[in-house]
């Protein structure tokens, strides 16, 4: 009776995560873990980097990354997409650039050619079958989850399977989830007994483990049991010195054995990937149906990763705006590494981990955005094509100074607002979302004792996959938006409207232009005229119709509003915008640091960003009220609970009856 044990670790950051956290990461994880496998040079071991942060590492980690290079004979690496992209989410030709060039950087410094692809969240499309035999890919790490979607026994996939597309072949490994959730936070006695199971008398079966590396020290409580508690020590001793337990590495353990099965996937990643992008319509019935048929999780698939697009209006123009940027000819090789980077998968998604609610990982998405469209060196004019793919032109005007974008059909709001020199985006907002997790958040006490359902012992600690309440010490305040919050969203409300109303996004809306389309009257080299002949909706709907131009100057954007109505009672009209910054600490408005709401009469705000060192100003023709306050997301994480500053709201506000006319301009200095 024997096992033979697959085991691998996958190590990946954000492209440009901080340096503090990716060194703290290398201290607590990836340096510990291979300073401990080198004393056990017959632990074979499988690893993937992402290539930024082996290049990273390679930089200015020498001696981890010459402990690894020396570590090499008893390592396996694996590809991959050299940025941690979602392969299936980018381009053919991208896809393949992204894989040699890992590939490329594996050969060079360790002397091996991979022949195993770590695919990144084990987002598994057919689609990508093909580019993976042109870089000479023998096998792909998914999840037992993939086959057991399938209709495959679950007990029945401790080997390889093969699946195909037009004539190309593929071998797929799939994880054990029962190993996944208990190394390391089970003790070594119960994760060997485990394995053990796996042991058949051909000694043919192989008990697969392929996980982050960083839950072996920076996931909560790891570094205390893996390596002051010697976890890790003692589970490479007691693999060695079991006689049934045969520690292999993939390649192996392909070349002496035959593939279980031929097989055929659905679009499918990990569990509690399709339970994390299953749409919020549907999210409820889901996790009901999951919780009543635990047992059928076959007959029973969450959504796919893509969703995500569908879920977050900002991850979705990430995504198109790095796809309309790889459509750009003769790209040179900076333009080609910058674009690389836009694809990290990261910001893209949210599930456990922070995601698309981390402003850090959109601010770094988008610089490489904005390094591309510099080296396009466009310095005026516009273009228009349909960026989000919702079937409406979007229009990107061009300064020397700034790019603007303009979504017509999104209630002719500005969606991105870039300062070029700073290669930041303004308009990194994020909307406040409801989560279905957002029912399980409890409030305790700071340095409370109370333990949330935790089942840990002295010996085991809890995973972060469980379903235990988030707790947080934090006076949170749960809102959600009905609207994208991006900029220049026309609002009409009543003379009741509050700046608590505001705040919690309950104010009275009696106009249907804040997220409606507009029709684009006319279009100019530095300007747009955009048109809505909709409705105010008091009591009866009256005729409305609201008029805005843009005109682009350099640092300066000039906006024209116009509204003619039926409606003869004082209305309240709402301009808003919201901007996101770098550090709210040292942010000012009129003088006023950020605190929990602001409210002026005036005709000028003017908001200083220091982290910029830049000053952002608006003017107005008359006098207005101005309402601001910070833009808060409530956002599970690996550590608990977040509670993030997204963006800043500003509301300009002016009182009018059958007709307005009002005009602003917004200065960057």
């Amino acid at each position: 009776m024997q096992t033979n044990l697959l085991f691998g670790i996958h190590c990946h950051q954000p492209v440009d995560n901080f340096d503090k956290v990716v060194y703290e990461i290398i201290e607590k994880s990836y340096k510990p873990f291979f300073e401990i496998l080198k004393d056990y040079p017959q632990f074979k071991c499988s690893v993937h980097f992402s290539g930024w942060l082996f290049e990273f590492i390679k930089n200015n980690e020498k001696e981890l990354f010459n402990l690894i290079k020396k570590l090499s004979p008893q390592i396996e690496f694996f590809t991959g997409g050299y940025y941690e992209p979602i392969l299936a989410s980018i381009p053919s030709h991208d896809r393949v650039a992204q894989i040699s060039k890992l590939s490329n950087f594996i050969v060079e410094n360790f002397n091996q050619k991979p022949r195993g692809l770590w695919l990144t969240e084990r987002i598994w499309d057919d689609s990508i079958i093909d580019d993976l035999k042109k870089c000479e890919i023998d096998y792909v790490i998914v999840d037992d989850y993939h086959l057991i979607a399938s209709g495959f026994n679950k007990n029945e996939l401790n080997g390889y399977f093969l699946t195909e597309n037009s004539n190309n072949q593929i071998a797929l490994f799939p994880i054990n989830k029962d190993l996944r959730y208990i190394i390391p936070f089970a003790t070594v006695e119960n994760s060997i007994n485990k394995l053990k199971e796996f042991a058949n008398e051909e000694g043919k079966n192989a008990a697969i483990i392929f996980d982050d590396g960083e839950k072996f020290g920076v996931w909560p409580k790891t570094y205390e049991k893996v390596y002051e508690k010697k976890w890790l020590k003692n589970f490479f001793e007691k693999c060695i010195e079991d006689e049934t337990i045969n520690v292999t590495t993939y390649s192996e353990f392909f070349d002496k054995n035959k593939a279980i099965s031929l097989s055929y996937l659905p679009t499918v990643s990990y569990h509690e990937m399709g339970e994390w992008s299953t749409l919020p319509n549907i999210s409820k019935d889901y996790l009901d149906l999951i919780h009543e048929h635990s047992d059928r999780e076959y007959l029973i698939r969450g959504g796919i990763w893509k969703n995500f697009f569908i879920k977050y209006n900002e991850s979705n123009w990430i995504h198109k705006r790095a796809l309309e940027l790889s459509k750009v000819e003769n790209q040179n090789e900076q333009f080609k590494d910058f674009l690389y980077r836009t694809q990290c998968n990261d910001v893209l998604w949210h599930g456990v981990f922070g995601g698309i609610y981390l402003p850090n990982l959109r601010d770094n998405a988008y610089k490489y955005i904005i390094k591309c469209e510099n080296l396009l060196d466009i310095k005026s004019g516009y273009t228009k094509s349909d960026i989000n793919m919702d079937s409406y032109e979007e229009y990107k005007f061009y300064t020397p100074e700034l790019i603007t974008i303009i979504d017509p059909k999104m209630g002719g709001q500005i969606v991105e607002f870039d300062i070029r020199k700073r290669e930041f985006n303004l308009q990194n907002t994020l909307t406040r979302y409801h989560e279905t997790y957002h029912s399980k958040i409890k409030r305790v006490e700071e340095n409370s004792d109370e333990v949330l359902d935790k089942k840990e012992s002295d010996e085991e600690i809890a995973t972060i996959h469980n379903d235990n309440l988030l707790a947080t010490s934090e006076d949170i305040e749960l809102f959600s938006d009905w609207y994208i919050k991006k900029s220049a969203i026309d609002h009409i409300t009543d003379r009741g409207f509050t700046r608590a109303e505001f705040k919690s996004c309950t104010f009275q809306e009696y106009g249907d232009f804040a997220n409606q389309p507009f029709e684009v009257v006319e279009t100019t080299q530095n300007s747009i005229k955009l048109k809505r002949d909709g409705g105010i909706y008091r009591i009866s709907k009256k005729d409305t119709t609201l008029t805005k131009t843009f005109t682009f100057e350099n640092r300066k954007i000039h906006s024209n509003i116009n509204i003619q109505t039926d409606e003869i009672s004082v209305m309240r009209y709402l301009l808003e915008f919201n901007f996101h910054f770098q550090d709210y600490e040292i942010l000012t408005v009129n003088g006023h640091n950020i605190g929990e709401s602001l409210h002026f009469e005036n005709s000028q705000l003017t908001i200083l960003d220091q982290s910029l060192n830049k000053t952002i100003t608006f003017h107005f023709d008359q006098c207005i009220e101005m309402y601001v306050y910070p833009v808060k997301s409530v956002s599970q994480s690996e550590s608990g609970v977040d509670y993030t500053i997204q963006g800043i709201a500003f509301g300009f506000a002016k009182d009018f009856s059958t007709q307005l006319d009002l005009k602003y301009t917004i200065e960057v200095q």
